[in-house]
């Protein structure tokens, strides 16, 4: 699999309907069960809940639709696209968010991993939970770091029987629990305000499409110019959202037939608290399967995860930038494993922060790409002195500014270290009010980092495309002047 290097024309092929499986495998995930026990905390009724997850869901891998046609127009990955709009330099904020974003994932991942490891020795007559957790962590760091030794076609190749194999588990799992929902308790369930759907909305976008954007044209990249750009849209999206969708209905289903004590428990283990209701027979591949999902996205992470580190221009090697990511991400999982009362406490305080930035980033991206009527100039990407210049001040600018936007009309209530957060909020009822749980900030946040690129930078934009194009060796000739 290529780097950060453009692939060639030559090596470009395929139609936008090739991009359906790879974003489909990359979203068969246990945890969508758990998203439906998260939703439904909002106090959604249950019609409520179905609408806003088919159509959050939905709208976040439309944003990675959207930002995928850079893919077919630069043939770049998507870190390296975003030079065009935020300046060779500049970008090593777009390096720096990534580092940030992945970081967090593989750290949620092992956490998740850790804990459902130590809920199945306890199903399985382990009594002792601090030592089971113990015993997860060390294994899961020690397969995370050991992986690496595979090689990266190798992992790639792992993962993709893990992620088949945890689909086809996760079938026989949704036959097996179906007698568990119940209908009628489901209806019986009350409708939520408005501001309470939008909370459940703006935590599907960040949870799920706004967690891929930075990495959203790395498949499109390998099709060619002429590809459909509808079409690439439009598989990206549904491949993506499909499996997404059906699995947070059915946990949805799922757990609001179910007593509180399963809401409770996935709010503490998500994926652990799900195999508490299967049969014995069937717990040991389920959980192993699953939990190995967990860790191969945690060995995919930190490879991304290195790569955004050395993008921001930290002066390291490719080891010791894995050996930092894999170390704060260890610290990070005993901090909530030992330490923390709830998982959903941290998880929650990291979507909404991070993904008001992510959001602002997005809104930027999609802008530059609504802006540019021509391919990219693939040799300036990689040069600060191209047609794409060191730093645009307007794209960074608006970044800055969508993501105080965003913080001021958030709230993290649990999470006292964000108390900061929610300072707009005071016309609308302030932090304790009912539009604090909506956290609107996410959404206005991209139209903040929209809206101000377009300002800032369409005259930019248009000097930029009339310029001639260059070639590698012009670019490497005055980088050498």
């Amino acid at each position: 699999m290529a780097g950060l290097d453009v692939i060639p024309e030559s090596d470009r092929k395929g139609k936008p309907s090739d991009l359906f499986m790879p974003w489909f495998a990359a979203n068969i995930s246990v945890l969508g069960i758990s998203w439906g026990s998260w939703i439904l905390g909002f106090g959604l009724s249950l019609g409520q809940a179905v609408v806003v997850s088919v159509v959050g869901v939905a709208l976040s891998f439309l944003v990675c639709g959207l930002i995928a046609i850079a893919g077919k127009r630069g043939s770049a990955p998507t870190l390296v696209l975003s030079r065009a709009a935020f300046g060779f330099n500049g970008n090593r904020i777009s390096a720096a968010i990534s580092w940030i974003l992945t970081v967090g994932w593989e750290t949620f991942l092992a956490i998740m991993a850790v804990q459902a490891t130590a809920t199945v020795m306890g199903a399985l007559g382990f009594t002792n939970h601090v030592v089971a957790q113990i015993i997860a962590l060390i294994l899961v760091v020690v397969l995370a770091a050991g992986s690496g030794i595979l090689g990266f076609e190798a992992i790639m190749k792992v993962q993709t029987w893990i992620t088949w194999a945890t689909a086809a588990l996760t079938i026989v799992y949704l036959v097996l629990v179906a007698p568990t929902i119940d209908f009628a308790v489901l209806s019986s369930r009350p409708s939520a305000p408005m501001t309470a759907v939008l909370g459940a909305g703006c935590m599907l976008l960040v949870g799920f499409g706004f967690g891929w954007i930075n990495a959203a044209a790395d498949y499109s990249r390998y099709l060619p110019r002429a590809a459909s750009t509808k079409g690439v849209v439009g598989w990206t999206t549904v491949g993506a959202a499909l499996p997404t969708v059906i699995l947070v209905f059915f946990g949805i289903l799922l757990v609001g037939s179910a007593d509180e004590s399963l809401s409770e428990a996935i709010g503490g283990d998500p994926i652990g608290a799900l195999t508490t209701l299967l049969p014995t027979w069937f717990l040991i591949p389920f959980a192993l399967v699953a939990i190995l999902g967990l860790i191969g996205g945690i060995v995919m992470d930190i490879y991304s995860s290195g790569l955004s580190l050395l993008a921001t221009g930290v002066p390291v090697s490719r080891p010791v930038a894995t050996a930092i990511d894999g170390t704060i991400m260890t610290v990070g999982t005993i901090v909530v494993v030992f330490f923390a009362d709830s998982f959903l406490t941290p998880f929650t305080a990291f979507l909404t922060t991070l993904g008001v930035v992510i959001a602002a980033w997005g809104g930027v991206m999609l802008a530059d790409i609504a802006l540019r009527r021509n391919d990219y100039d693939e040799p300036s990407l990689f040069t600060p002195s191209g047609r794409y210049g060191s730093v645009n001040w307007g794209a960074v600018a608006s970044l800055i500014v969508g993501s105080l936007v965003g913080w001021g009309l958030v709230v993290n209530a649990s999470a006292s270290w964000l108390s900061w957060q929610g300072y707009l909020l005071g016309p609308l009822g302030g932090r304790d009010g009912d539009w604090a749980g909506a956290n609107i900030g996410i959404l206005l946040a991209m139209v903040v980092g929209f809206v101000g690129y377009w300002v800032t930078s369409v005259g930019r934009v248009r000097a930029q495309e009339k310029l001639p194009s260059r070639t590698y060796a012009e670019g490497a000739d005055e980088d050498e002047q």
